[in-house]
C-alpha cells in the first residue's frame, strides 16, 4: 500500500484532491462555487505562504491515487468510508459533517477551509512543534483562530496560522503568525480558538477564553480529527471496518 506521510503534500509529486458530496443537507453554497472558492483561497492566501500545491476537483469517484474530501451529513453516515485519516487506498481524507456544521450554527464553508488547510499541511494528524518550555502544541492550521475569518469571493473562508506561530524563538518586531495578523506571538490563540497541547505525555485541550469553553463544550465534535489526534496519543485509535 503506498500511503502517504504527514507533512508531503506537493513533495511527492502533485496532489489532486476529489472533492465528493455526499450529504443531502444544502451545504449553503452550490458545490462548484464552493470548490472553485476554496481553491482560489488556497492559491491566493494559502499556498504563497506555506508552498504545497493541491488542485481540486468535483467528482462521483476518486481516483485510487487521490485524496478524499467528502462532505457528509453527519458522522454517522461516514463511519463506513475506510479509516479516519486515510482511504483504503492509503491517501489522506478529510470528512465535513455538513447538518452537524450548521447545527452548531457554523458555515460549511469556513468548515470546509478549515479542514482543507490541516489536512494539506499534517494529512494525518500526527505532528506537533515544541516549545522552549517542552510543551507540544499540535499542527492545526486553523484551530487557534477557527472563529476569525475572511471573505473570498463573498464567502467566508477560515483565518489560519503561520509557519511562525509553531517556531519556539524571539520574532522581529511586526511579524504575522497568522493570516490576518491578529496573534502577537507563538503558540497563542484568539478568544474564538482553543489548542490541543501535549505535556508530560498527557493531551489536553486549552481554550481562548472561557466563553470559547462553553461554546466548545456544547459541540459535536465526533468524527473531528482533533477528536481522533487525542485518541491516538492516547493510544487508543480504533479503525473502521473497509467496506467499500
Amino acid at each position: 500500500m503506498n500511503r502517504i506521510h504527514a507533512a508531503q503534500a506537493g513533495q511527492g509529486g502533485p496532489v489532486s484532491i476529489a472533492c465528493i458530496n455526499k450529504a443531502q443537507t444544502n451545504l449553503g453554497v452550490p458545490l462548484n462555487k464552493l470548490t472553485a472558492t476554496l481553491q482560489k483561497c488556497f492559491d491566493q492566501h494559502f499556498l504563497p505562504i506555506w508552498g504545497y500545491p493541491v488542485t481540486l476537483y468535483n467528482t462521483d469517484v476518486a481516483k485510487s491515487s487521490d485524496w478524499q474530501f467528502i462532505y457528509f451529513d453527519d458522522a454517522d453516515q461516514a463511519g463506513a468510508l475506510g479509516y479516519h485519516d486515510l482511504t483504503k487506498d492509503g491517501q489522506p481524507i478529510s470528512k465535513i459533517f455538513v447538518k452537524t456544521t450548521l447545527e452548531d450554527k457554523q458555515l460549511v464553508s469556513v468548515t470546509a477551509c478549515h479542514e482543507l488547510f490541516e489536512m494539506t499541511i499534517d494529512p494525518i494528524a500526527n505532528l506537533w512543534a515544541e516549545a522552549s518550555d517542552g510543551t507540544e502544541y499540535a499542527y492545526e492550521m486553523c484551530d487557534p483562530v477557527e472563529e476569525d475569518t475572511f471573505l473570498v469571493d463573498g464567502i467566508q473562508m477560515s483565518n489560519f496560522l503561520y509557519p511562525t506561530w509553531f517556531e519556539p524563538f524571539k520574532h522581529r518586531p511586526g511579524t504575522k503568525y497568522d493570516h490576518l495578523g491578529l496573534l502577537k506571538s507563538p503558540f497563542s490563540m484568539t478568544k474564538g480558538g482553543y489548542e490541543i497541547v501535549k505535556a508530560n505525555g498527557k493531551v489536553k485541550e486549552v481554550f481562548g477564553s472561557a466563553e470559547k469553553r462553553k461554546r466548545f463544550a456544547k459541540e459535536n465534535r465526533v468524527g473531528h480529527r482533533s477528536e481522533y489526534r487525542k485518541a491516538e496519543e492516547a493510544g487508543q485509535r480504533i479503525e473502521a471496518r473497509r467496506r467499500r
